[in-house]
């Protein structure tokens, strides 16, 4: 099966309150997941990439075997992509995290995209970050 997966995350302040979503979509359009979750005190970037453990992850157990990432992160998708190298400890377990999890699913490429084609995946953890104050 394709699928899309949006992934973002982000805190208020850096590090600050943090949170994530995903919106995992099928090749048709429909919404087979979408989640908001807060994860305490964190960076942009480990939300950012929270964000993409968690989608991967569902999208491995919803069966997808073709999946495009899309992503508000240029560092994210860069890193994914293997054209950064991932220096910050913090980021390496999620990136290895993240790098099996993209084994299990098959086929998984990376997009990066500016915030505002990001839309459901910003909102969702803008309100996850309001509930959460």
């Amino acid at each position: 099966m394709k699928a899309t997966l949006f992934t973002d995350g982000g805190a208020r302040g850096n590090p600050g309150p943090a949170a994530y979503a995903y919106v995992l979509e099928a090749a048709d359009g429909t919404v087979l997941d979408a989640r908001g979750e807060t994860i305490g005190i964190a960076t942009n970037n480990v939300a950012e990439y929270r964000a993409l453990v968690a989608g991967l992850s569902r999208a491995a157990a919803a069966g997808v075997s073709e999946l495009e990432v899309v992503s508000d992160s240029e560092l994210l998708v860069k890193q994914m992509r293997g054209e950064y190298r991932v220096k910050n400890r913090a980021l390496q377990a999620l990136f290895l995290e993240a790098s099996e999890l993209a084994r299990e699913v098959g086929k998984v490429s990376y997009r990066a995209v500016r915030r505002e084609h990001n839309e459901l995946a910003d909102r969702l953890v803008n309100e996850a970050l309001d509930s959460a104050s």
